[in-house]
């Protein structure tokens, strides 16, 4: 991994230097866009829409368009006298209980690598952070504006996680959700014992990307020249109209026999990066096949 950012985390007196890397990646399979006659990739032009000239990266500018219509165009040097734009500091501004943030506000995460000769203040700062049960609310600089951030650990490593400010938060305005529904405890009751028949520990590596992994095996096998593989298409039953307690008797029965059909042994845990790995096994194939003498084929 590349650190993404260099800096420090300041809380009081204590200045602990840590580079910052991105915690999380994506497994989807990237496409391009092609010419589907010739297989030819697909160029984006930045045309203007005034004059109508293609226009040079370094002809760019940022520019803003008010509800009313007016307009504003901003350069590089507006934005370089803005605060913090250049800040290497994690400024730790309180110490909160974990569950204070709501998760909604949740947005990117990174963690922190401590410089081999400030590794102590960094335990020190882990440490506190878990036996308090607390984690540290911040405000960070990057890419060129200020962010709110939160400090948690996770495992061993302090991990820097951007928040959204609250004014970013949408509010769910339903007004379905304003009217009285009228709950019968008996069907409170076995809504109650279907959520306890499923409850379970979450296990993140107990579930797996199906589709992504679907999509490895299409790539695969049109790189190799192979058959498409069918499709599972599951019957769906005809739908049968019953009351909600019905429904939640029926599911509530049918969650315990899934729990007593299920195999006693753990589930054998998912290759990671399936997709990613099955398409470099059939890239490599290909090019073994491109490689072998033989009829050559017409470029696309």
């Amino acid at each position: 991994m590349r650190a993404i950012w260099k800096g420090a985390v300041s809380f009081g007196l204590v200045n602990v230097p840590v580079r910052l890397f991105a915690a999380t990646q994506e497994h989807d399979i990237r496409f391009h866009q092609v010419h589907r006659a010739d297989g030819g990739r697909i160029k984006m032009r930045r045309v203007c829409t005034v004059c109508g000239e293609e226009v040079a990266w370094d002809q760019l500018a940022k520019g803003y368009e008010a509800p009313d219509g007016r307009a504003v165009m901003l350069e590089d040097d507006d934005f370089a006298g803005l605060p913090l734009t250049s800040g290497r500091e994690i400024d730790v501004m309180e110490f909160v209980p974990v569950e204070a943030v709501d998760p909604m506000l949740f947005d990117r995460t990174y963690y922190l690598e401590p410089e081999a000769r400030t590794v102590k203040p960094y335990v020190l700062l882990r440490e506190a952070l878990v036996r308090t049960e607390r984690m540290a609310v911040v405000k960070v600089a990057m890419r060129q504006r200020e962010t709110l951030a939160v400090l948690r650990v996770r495992d061993d490593v302090i991990v820097l996680q951007t928040l959204l400010w609250p004014d970013e938060i949408r509010d769910a305005d339903f007004d379905v959700l304003t009217e009285d529904v009228e709950l019968r405890e008996a069907e409170l009751t076995m809504a109650m014992s279907l959520v306890e028949s499923l409850a379970a520990d979450f296990d993140p590596d107990a579930y797996e990307d199906a589709y992504a992994q679907a999509v490895g095996e299409l790539v695969e096998a049109k790189l190799a020249g192979m058959p498409l593989p069918e499709a599972e298409v599951e019957e769906v039953a005809g739908a049968e109209v019953v009351d909600l307690l019905t429904a939640l008797q029926r599911s509530v029965e049918a969650a315990k026999r899934s729990r007593e059909e299920a195999p006693k042994e753990a589930p054998k845990e998912a290759p990671k990066d399936a997709a990613k790995e099955t398409v470099k096994g059939a890239a490599k194939e290909a090019s073994a096949k491109k490689s072998a003498p033989g009829k050559r084929r017409k470029s696309a």
